[in-house]
């Protein structure tokens, strides 16, 4: 589910990116509704919201290194059975940077076209990084907590320690080894 979700991401950033490559001139907009939201098409050389343009190191190296990390991590996580929401969140970040890292790599910019008007345009991989974002903010605020404390850790081993004591107990002995 995770591989077709980051599948899904990039495939869909990467149609929408070529649709307004092939129908739109670079700063064409088309007004959806006026004042609000337009298509305009962006070149953009930076990073989030324009920053770093024209510097390949910090747009290219860095978001490789990030991306593999987030790589490393639903590796973990899938391995290691952890939320399903976390992985859901990280994987959204991972396709995010995938499809702007495919335009920087490719084109040497990436392709932006939502425009809200007193907002920088965006694309379909800002959205999904920024929603894989909120989802860790949600996981952390709301699911975290309730997981390390409450059912965890501590009764876990308070658990095993009063199984091993009555085991021990039915053998004969006081409970300690």
């Amino acid at each position: 589910m995770i591989a077709g979700l980051i599948c899904l991401i990039i495939a869909a950033d990467q149609l929408v990116k070529y649709i307004i490559r092939c129908d739109f001139q670079e700063g064409e907009t088309l007004p959806v509704i006026q004042d609000v939201f337009h298509i305009t098409y962006v070149r953009n050389r930076g990073a989030a919201f324009s920053m770093f343009q024209n510097q390949p190191f910090i747009t290219i190296l860095i978001p490789v290194i990030f991306m593999v990390a987030c790589l490393v991590f639903l590796i973990w996580a899938r391995k290691n059975h952890e939320s399903r929401l976390q992985q859901v969140a990280v994987a959204m970040i991972l396709a995010g940077g995938t499809g702007n890292l495919i335009d920087r790599i490719v084109l040497g910019y990436v392709t932006d076209m939502f425009d809200f008007r007193v907002f920088p345009v965006f694309n379909v991989a800002d959205m999904a990084v920024t929603g894989g974002c909120a989802l860790l903010l949600i996981y952390f605020v709301f699911f975290e907590e309730k997981k390390t404390s409450g059912s965890g850790g501590d009764r876990n081993r308070r658990e095993n320690t009063d199984i091993k004591k009555d085991q021990s107990e039915q053998k004969g002995g006081d409970g300690d080894e």
